[in-house]
């Protein structure tokens, strides 16, 4: 925080706050997005599941620029399904890691 103003401190930490919540909920419609998929249902049992959370933040870059392009849309759309399938490139390479 670069104040020491109580009102700046609280709009950096909504502001954070926001953020966070932002990023829960695009990992949420992209953890959905590839659960749909045919290739991955019935691969997960009841504890594989239980471990799937939001909060991932490995993907994040807290540092550098960020590109930001208001006339694109996020890829998640409906599941497209078939071997160009983003759960079906996941599960391709799962497959080769565990054997």
């Amino acid at each position: 925080m670069a104040s020491n103003r109580a009102d700046d401190q609280e709009i950096s930490m909504l502001s954070l706050h926001l953020l966070q919540i932002s990023l829960v909920y695009i990992n949420t419609l992209m953890i959905q997005q590839v659960l749909s998929e045919p290739a991955w249902s019935g691969r997960l049992n009841a504890q594989d599941l239980r471990g799937i959370t939001p909060l991932l933040y490995g993907h994040v870059n807290p540092y550098g620029s960020f590109l930001l392009d208001l006339h694109s849309r996020l890829p998640i759309d409906p599941p497209r399904f078939g071997p160009q399938s983003v759960g079906t490139q996941m599960l391709l390479g799962y497959d080769q890691l565990t054997g």
